[in-house]
């Protein structure tokens, strides 16, 4: 069998020539219906079958055709890395650019891991255009005019091989993650196994709507993730652009609890640790009566609360099936459930509990999503430098 051995090359490498993605790819863009074939999703991992909970956005019907073989890419410059080799026959939203390889001029596998470098999101993105960085898009037009490195498909075959390993490693990791993310829901459905009486959030939060204005247009941005709760909008990896005008964002201040409309059925809320700007479609609540901020978030992010609000989605379709359009979740429904609420000194001891295993959880978590970024910025590299020739390529047999 094969290995693929890389060393530093010789100032003698030869640099591979450069061709426009035009040039090396046909566009597809079929429409097919949205029953016609399974749908599916493009996002960090490549392109996989639909995710559950993707919501489609209410206009949505035709959709475009992807054949196993194609890449895919999301037009929206601003969703870096959302890209990658179909694997299956499915359909995408109108968004996305397909394209099916040139077999004879471009690998298909080179080309999944080309599109996902950190090199061409830079450059996608440059070639982006829009009015506001949240419409940034760049079309398929635009993007095959991008000159990309093309080496013999021998060669293009052996840096596909060598990064399929490395994505193999990337989806070890994710797996990881996901298998932590489980134990800490877990740890967190406990507070509904203490006993505790039941209280409406009705008597114990209130809906606080204070803009931005012209005051508060130097606090950071912060952005609500499944995972992750609340964070700002810098540490997130959804590529998520604020609108050009910030003074019609929602002022959290430390301690609230702000919820993802759209996202709350799937976990999209947590609490803000420090003052920062939100969309304006999300909803932010205030804890009070006893109800402290640690509390309010283990209780709404655990699984059976998050079940619980799935039930209140109001939109087209259904949570449970995921294909809710622009779905939303009214406050006033929110305030209704109800929720575990210990005594004063009962919190503060099921609450440092909790917050001591959620700590070492998220330790574990922050090393795994540390030792994947390094996986992502090596790979990135190591394509750059072997096809700009500063790395070099040869193939050992073993027996």
């Amino acid at each position: 069998m094969t290995s693929l051995v890389v060393h530093e090359s010789s100032l003698e490498s030869p640099v591979f020539p450069m061709a426009p993605i035009g040039s090396v790819v046909v566009e597809r863009n079929e429409k097919v219906g949205e029953t016609d074939f399974p749908a599916l999703s493009v996002g960090k991992r490549g392109v996989t079958p639909q995710l559950d909970g993707v919501a489609k956005t209410q206009t949505e019907g035709d959709r475009k055709l992807v054949r196993a073989g194609d890449l895919v890419i999301n037009s929206r410059s601003d969703r870096r890395g959302a890209s990658g080799l179909a694997r299956q026959d499915g359909s995408v939203s109108l968004v996305y650019s397909v394209m099916t390889p040139k077999s004879d001029l471009l690998v298909a596998e080179y080309g999944h891991h080309l599109l996902r470098s950190i090199a061409f999101q830079e450059e996608f993105f440059r070639w982006g255009t829009g009015i506001v960085d949240d419409l940034w898009s760049t079309n398929f037009t635009r993007m095959s005019r991008i000159r990309i490195p093309l080496p013999p498909p021998a060669v293009q075959r052996a840096i596909a091989d060598h990064l399929d390993e490395v994505e193999a490693m990337i989806s070890r990791l994710d797996d990881l993650a996901k298998s932590l993310r489980v134990r800490r829901a877990a740890t967190w459905s406990t507070v509904h196994t203490m006993g505790f009486d039941l209280v409406r959030l009705q008597w114990l939060m209130s809906e606080v709507d204070e803009r931005a204005g012209a005051e508060n247009l130097d606090l950071p941005l912060l952005s609500v993730s499944i995972h992750h709760g609340v964070q700002r909008r810098e540490e997130s990896s959804s590529g998520q652009q604020a609108g050009a005008d910030l003074s019609k964002y929602k002022v959290a201040r430390s301690g609230d609890i702000v919820l993802n409309r759209m996202r709350a059925f799937q976990g999209g809320l947590g609490q803000a640790r420090v003052d920062g700007l939100v969309s304006p479609d999300y909803a932010v609540l205030r804890p009070e009566a006893g109800l402290t901020a640690d509390w309010a978030e283990y209780v709404m992010r655990s699984p059976e609360f998050i079940e619980t609000m799935a039930q209140w989605v109001r939109g087209i379709g259904a949570a449970e099936q995921g294909n809710v359009r622009t779905p939303r979740l009214n406050v006033r429904d929110l305030f209704g459930l109800s929720v575990p609420l210990p005594s004063p000194d009962e919190l503060s001891r099921v609450t440092s509990h909790l917050d001591e295993v959620t700590a070492k959880i998220d330790v574990m978590l922050a090393k795994v999503a540390e030792l994947r970024e390094s996986l992502i910025e090596r790979s990135s590299a190591f394509i750059v430098d072997v096809v700009a020739g500063r790395k070099e390529m040869a193939w050992a047999t073993r027996s």
